[in-house]
């Protein structure tokens, strides 16, 4: 007989590695949408809202587990430029939440999934590639006044999991952090790196650090980065925090913000996820372009990986333990870099 669902999500990721979904714009553009505007994929919070539900139904169906809604890019400040007023836009940010929410609703019993709002940086909104670089020039404070009122929105909104994304600098981090506290939903944290450093150029062990104390914090990692720099960050992240890790990078491919499109070749492969669940990743997914392809395969794993995991007592399974695919790298072969 099948066990009740874990009662929360907290519950549930002790239970063992969860997967989540993919690229919420890469799976909107396969349908057919316009994402060229500077709300990106938040757009549709707006105008086809259905659109958003079919898209985290289609993850579903791919075998994820875990919905990050589509409020990545939305602000109050973007959708103040497309004359959408704080009332409405609240609206909007909290409609995020509810869409996932119906998604899950429509999906068969037997199966629990949960919902992540994403918090994306405060350079997502700049629609520049700002969210790949850091260093603002913004204040402490200022960077709290701007997080701080959606983060309330959609926190009320009851997601099961707050999803800090794509963070570039440890700065932004901190002002996220402090507001995260006491807040009454839990968070992950998820910088966007490169060569074993934040986009702003941290050390990965010192931006890793930043919440480690943070009871809030249920899980830290990164995401939106080549794979070989997932490879590279998974384990530090365990080792500094003591925590679980999410790992979710995009495709391998760069992004090119002055032409709005993605170059080179993909270097995602699901054989990687062998060796972020040994170095202690327990939240696994796939962000810009990685479609439910890429999710299918990545669920495959995890189902395979799940009974190898079971027997381990707490989080961190020492490096080296498995025979194939552990550590860094995953089994991906050497030199293939994004």
């Amino acid at each position: 007989m099948p066990t009740a669902p874990p009662p929360d999500f907290a519950a549930a990721l002790a239970a063992g590695p969860l997967v989540l979904d993919g690229g919420m714009s890469n799976q909107l553009a396969a349908a057919g949408h316009d994402l060229s505007d500077a709300l990106w994929s938040a757009r549709l919070l707006a105008d086809d809202p259905e659109a958003v539900v079919a898209a985290h139904r289609a993850y579903f169906a791919a075998g994820a587990e875990v919905a990050i809604t589509a409020s990545y890019q939305a602000s109050f400040e973007g959708f103040a430029r497309r004359g959408v007023g704080h009332a409405v836009a609240a609206r909007l940010l909290a409609s995020s939440v509810e869409l996932a929410r119906e998604a899950v609703r429509a999906e068969p019993g037997g199966r629990r999934r949960w919902v992540a709002a994403s918090v994306g940086p405060y350079g997502a909104v700049l629609a520049d590639g700002s969210e790949y670089r850091g260093r603002y020039g913004l204040s402490h404070a200022e960077l709290v006044a701007f997080h701080r009122p959606r983060l309330e929105v959609l926190a009320a909104a009851r997601p099961d999991v707050l999803a800090l994304e794509t963070v570039p600098d440890a700065d932004e981090a901190r002002a996220l952090l402090e507001l995260v506290r006491g807040i009454g939903v839990p968070a992950w944290l998820s910088y966007s790196v490169a060569d074993g450093r934040t986009r702003a150029g941290q050390p990965l062990a010192e931006a890793f650090a930043l919440a480690a104390e943070v009871d809030e914090v249920l899980a830290v990692g990164v995401n939106c980065c080549t794979p070989r720099d997932a490879d590279l960050a998974v384990a530090v992240a365990a080792e500094v925090t003591g925590k679980p890790v999410v790992v979710y990078p995009n495709s391998g491919e760069r992004w090119d913000a002055d032409r709005r499109d993605w170059r080179g070749e993909p270097t995602f492969r699901s054989a990687r996820v062998g060796g972020w669940l040994a170095d202690g990743a327990r939240l696994v997914g796939g962000c810009c372009r990685i479609g439910t392809d890429g999710i299918a395969a990545l669920a495959a794993e995890v189902a395979v990986r799940r009974g190898v995991l079971s027997g381990v007592d707490g989080w961190l399974r020492p490096r080296g333990a498995e025979t194939e695919g552990a550590g860094t790298g995953g089994g991906e072969a050497e030199g293939a870099e994004g």
